[in-house]
């Protein structure tokens, strides 16, 4: 099993049927914390770490593009799953400019329309793959997405707390 060196998160495939309700939970808790003052969320401790805010969008972002990657997975037998342009999207979708509640929603939407895809998938869905690029190109199962992607959701949750 994988670790996270700067988390601790634990890559537990058995979990992937409970990210759903795991990711929801998780949602709530960026919800509350977008409630926080708008100058705070978009202040960066450092030019080159995020705000809190703008790990919000990434996330919030993170979710549409994993489930555009489980619902190809479904499509097609081992698409790849490109770059989504995380670093380009902080400038080109403006996130320090992006209203807190706005995103708080907007996160909460992304993660409902996710974990509807996973709750849709039969158990043979969970063994199909795609062809993850990063860190290095991978074949994966629908099951380590959604791991994954509960990971991004805690890690970037830890990251926002630390600033």
């Amino acid at each position: 099993m994988t670790t996270c060196a700067e988390c601790g998160f634990e890559y537990d495939l058995a979990l992937a049927p409970r990210v759903s309700v795991l990711a929801k939970d998780t949602a709530r808790e960026f919800a509350d914390l977008l409630c926080a003052e708008p100058s705070a969320l978009r202040r960066r401790s450092a030019p080159q770490v995020w705000s809190p805010l703008e790990y919000a969008c990434h996330v919030r972002d993170v979710l549409l593009v994993q489930r555009e990657r489980v619902l190809a997975a479904r499509r097609r037998d081992t698409p790849v799953a490109e770059s989504m342009g995380r670093d380009e999207r902080v400038e080109h979708d403006g996130y320090a400019q992006q209203e807190p509640a706005d995103v708080a929603r907007q996160l909460q939407d992304a993660t409902i329309l996710f974990t509807d895809v996973l709750d849709r998938l039969s158990p043979s869905d969970w063994e199909r793959t795609l062809v993850y690029t990063y860190p290095e190109r991978e074949e994966r199962s629908l099951r380590w997405v959604a791991v994954h992607t509960l990971h991004e959701l805690r890690h970037h949750l830890l990251d926002m707390c630390r600033r």
